[in-house]
């Protein structure tokens, strides 16, 4: 019975790759182009993880990548969104409206992963001289963006429609005071003249193997927005605490109330969502209760009325706890990123071209996750796809890969030649 099945299972996937439709000519050559591009990919790469900057401060990044647009004799547009870069390629045939992004910045992150190109740099960041570091791999899709433009730029004559490169700043957030990222380039008009159709993304991912790709229709990750809770209590001597309204109490009580909203006011069932405490301050020595104590957390979710709902829940329950104490509670929720939702469409018309890059069985569909990403801005405006490329070496356990935003986050080069591969595979299979 075994062996029978066995069988059967073989010959249903010698069945699922033989079904997959030929290849055309353009189709084969962009991929030729993409292996012929890889190791000037690679060359980019490392330069720019070499010399990161922090989000809209990304200047000799987009220099960097001007020039090689311009090389390729691309209409160039500089200084979009502050320090972006976009460019247009002109088919050969008419056709569609396709957009490309890939974000830039880099993070206050000190790198631990000795290489010939590790980053030494040093930043600004809130005031203060930090380390840089490409420690969520924008460097990767840069170098992948480049590459493509690259490709598609040698087979213009045989493609339909127009192509749009948007190199993008600010990916993790302007700093503070400023606007920026994806947000700032929709408001200044990068998905219009001409105007877009649809846009891809993708996103190297730490902890699944090269070669591998993931993909998951609907909201793929979840809205991200920040709050900050002030508690304003009346001052006393730490040994009469009856003298006083203490805000550092009231504070506590507001951390642990605020978990109730996840676990008995959300229907998990349906989706994810998070309410997370990062930072409290408060107080400045052991026999003083303070005045003020501030809480700033994180709110994540994957679906509006869930999100708008915990908005509602967190500003009750931080307001009435303050009221049971005496002490005045102020809530502020900051405008974040909107869910990152795939176009389910979209999505469904564009998955055989990633299992013709990779083969069906590494193409794989995954649970939503609760990171955040600002190309859901886009996604507001314009049909996307958004996805996931494997960046582990295969002689790392995916268990073992250090996470994105660390000292010690790595992602291998091999990755490179499948992500432009895919991206410029994208584009052409778009438009036929």
């Amino acid at each position: 019975m075994f062996k029978r099945i066995a069988i059967i299972l073989s010959f249903l996937v010698v069945f699922a790759f033989t079904t997959l439709p030929k290849k055309s000519k353009l189709q084969v050559k962009v991929e030729e182009l993409a292996a012929q591009v890889e190791s000037k990919a690679i060359e980019w790469r490392h330069h720019l993880h070499q010399y990161p900057e922090l989000s809209n401060r990304e200047y000799k990044t987009g220099a960097y990548v001007a020039e090689h647009l311009k090389g390729l004799g691309l209409e160039v547009q500089t200084g979009v969104g502050k320090t972006g870069v976009v460019a247009i390629l002109k088919g050969g045939k008419p056709g569609p409206v396709v957009a490309l992004r890939a974000d830039m910045d880099g993070l206050p992150v000190p790198e631990r992963v000795e290489s010939p190109w590790k980053s030494n740099e040093i930043g600004e960041y809130n005031g203060n001289e930090v380390p840089v570091m490409h420690a969520c791999g924008h460097d990767t899709h840069v170098a992948i963006l480049m590459g493509t433009a690259e490709v598609l730029s040698k087979v213009k004559d045989d493609l339909k429609g127009t192509v749009k490169f948007i190199f993008q700043p600010a990916e993790e957030g302007a700093p503070k005071g400023e606007e920026g990222g994806a947000e700032l380039m929709v408001k200044e008009g990068v998905l219009h003249n001409p105007d877009v159709d649809a846009i891809f993304g993708l996103h190297i991912s730490s902890g699944t193997h090269v070669g591998k790709i993931n993909y998951r229709p609907g909201g793929t990750m979840a809205s991200s927005n920040s709050f900050e809770i002030t508690i304003h209590g009346k001052q006393t001597h730490g040994s009469r605490p009856w003298g006083g309204i203490d805000p550092i109490v009231t504070a506590a009580q507001i951390i642990n109330n605020a978990q109730t909203i996840v676990s008995r006011n959300m229907p998990l069932t349906k989706e994810a969502a998070v309410v997370t405490f990062g930072s409290v301050h408060g107080g400045v020595r052991s026999n003083i209760i303070p005045e003020e104590v501030k809480l700033v957390g994180t709110i994540r979710a994957l679906d509006n009325e869930m999100r708008d709902e915990i908005f509602e829940r967190l500003e009750t329950i931080a307001v009435k706890t303050g009221e049971s104490n005496g002490a005045r509670v102020e809530v502020e929720i900051h405008k974040g990123y909107p869910i990152t939702y795939n176009d389910v469409a979209l999505t469904t018309k564009m998955l055989p071209t990633l299992q013709s890059i990779v083969g069906a069985t590494n193409v794989n569909l995954v649970p939503a996750i609760t990171g955040a990403e600002d190309f859901s801005f886009y996604q507001k405006e314009v049909p996307g796809f958004y996805f996931f490329l494997g960046g582990t070496p295969d002689n790392v356990a995916a268990k073992d890969a250090p996470p994105h935003h660390t000292p010690d986050f790595y992602v291998d080069d091999s990755s490179l030649v499948i992500g432009i591969k895919a991206m410029s595979r994208l584009v052409v299979d778009y438009s036929k």
